[in-house]
């Protein structure tokens, strides 16, 4: 299992348009791509900006191919994403998963009780 990390800066403000995005744009297109295995928004405030951190998980670096292309590293940042934030990286990085143990779904919403 391979993640992918992904970091962004926004305002407060802003920081749920972004998950909004994230929730009903992008993981739908991710989840028609063989080999996704789940994705995470991580969100830490610090001094009036919100860093935001998606992980996606993968089941290998030639499934992530079918999502980020031929450069791998490259970040793949919508446009209607990238007017809601401040700063983003423009490269990924990529960590293998050593341990991983699976949140409850109690409600089937994909968000953590």
């Amino acid at each position: 299992m391979i993640a992918r990390l992904w970091s962004a800066q926004t305002t407060p403000p802003q920081a749920p348009v972004y998950a909004e995005h994230l929730r009903s744009r992008v993981l739908p297109e991710l989840r028609a791509v063989d080999g996704y295995a789940g994705a995470m928004l991580l969100k830490r405030e610090t001094s009036g900006e919100v860093e935001l951190t998606v992980i996606t998980l993968w089941q290998s670096l030639e499934s992530i191919r079918g999502f980020a292309r031929d450069d791998l590293e490259a970040a793949v940042v919508a446009a209607e994403a990238a007017t809601v934030l401040t700063r983003f990286d423009d490269r990924v990085r990529h960590c293998d998963v050593v341990v991983q143990d699976d949140p409850v779904d109690r409600d089937g919403t994909g968000d953590i009780l």
